[in-house]
């Protein structure tokens, strides 16, 4: 059965709650929380949510053809590359004099077989030149409602791990005994978030989609995955991390009328209205009441349903394994999940 390709734009958001977790360490700064250095806003860059949604879809489609993932953990990207090239060109092997003359059919190539170039793109002429996609899929940084409280813990390890190689058990045993019980323990330290609500943001491009073969499946898995991608694959450092709301879908559908059917699917495909205007329709604002808030029901959250431009669909999914629900039943859904709908 041919996939079908999605024929309107989307836009997406969801809410992710942090608690005494790290959101996204930054390396260069010894792994503590990312933050907006004037705010105090916690930051999750968007290759890290990428990167959580690749490792979900990788486990949970790994047996359906065209589901597999180029960015995957500890592997050459230049050999998948070559792959696609060699089969393109119907080769077995390079020469020395080897150009690359199909570059589109390669990149179409590993567009077909790699979930995550269709989603996400790549530059793939990091080796055997296969040119680079633009994927459909568009996420953008996260950054929390407000500042998140930073902590840089130091802990306890109950165990040693310095010494020397030895060549026997005996040697072993013998530095063990003759080492001093407090010698026998560890520093380390653990960087956390004492709490953050963050909004994810992204988008769908249609125009996108139609070149690189963006399907409706695909966007299903990509809305499976967004539900999924804290619960699974999880870490001591994001124990804390959770999607705690629905995730709500725009979709574009066009304002003109059935006698107007071209407009209108071209409306749909290029979009009704701008990103920051349906996003700007979920209100989120500390209660009152709260100083320092350490969960989700510390906020007033509502959705602005009633005034979202013409053109636009709401839709709704709040478990990863149902189907997305659309208008009237979004609106429930969303009211049920805790969030005032006006």
């Amino acid at each position: 059965m041919e996939k079908q390709v999605i024929k309107n734009r989307y836009e997406f958001m969801v809410l992710l709650e942090a608690k005494l977790c790290n959101p996204n360490g930054d390396p260069d700064m010894g792994n503590l929380p990312r933050q907006d250095p004037e705010t105090e806003q916690g930051i999750i860059t968007d290759v890290a949510i990428k990167r959580r949604i690749r490792n979900y879809v990788q486990d949970a489609f790994a047996d359906r053809v065209g589901m597999g993932i180029l960015m995957q953990s500890g592997t050459s990207i230049n050999k998948k590359i070559a792959e696609a090239v060699l089969e393109v060109n119907e080769i077995k092997s390079f020469d020395k004099s080897f150009v690359n003359s199909k570059v589109y059919e390669s990149a179409q190539k590993l567009a077909d077989k790699y979930w995550d170039v269709r989603a996400f793109g790549g530059v793939m002429s990091t080796g055997r030149n296969a040119g680079q996609i633009r994927g459909a899929v568009q996420i953008a940084m996260s950054m929390s409602i407000d500042a998140i409280g930073v902590q840089d813990m130091t802990i306890t390890r109950m165990c040693y791990a310095d010494g020397k190689d030895f060549t026997t058990m005996a040697e072993y045993e013998k530095e063990e005994n003759e080492r001093p019980d407090d010698k026998k323990r560890t520093m380390g330290t653990k960087k956390i978030a004492t709490y953050g609500l963050f909004v994810v943001k992204g988008s769908v491009s249609a125009s996108l989609a139609e070149r690189v073969g963006f399907s409706e499946e695909d966007l299903d898995a990509l809305c499976e995955a967004i539900l999924q991608m804290y619960n699974h694959d999880i870490s001591s450092s994001k124990e804390g991390m959770s999607v705690v709301s629905p995730l709500i879908l725009f979709k574009h559908v066009g304002t003109q009328d059935d006698a107007n059917a071209a407009e209108k699917a071209r409306e749909a495909k290029l979009g009704c209205a701008s990103a920051h205007k349906l996003f700007g329709a979920l209100k989120i604002q500390k209660k009152e009441n709260v100083e320092f808030p350490r969960k989700y029901e510390d906020y007033n959250i509502a959705f602005e349903y009633s005034n979202l431009p013409k053109g636009i669909e709401v839709g709704a999914k709040s478990s990863p394994f149902e189907p997305v629900v659309w208008r009237e039943d979004a609106k429930e859904l969303i009211q049920a999940e805790g969030i005032v709908v006006e």
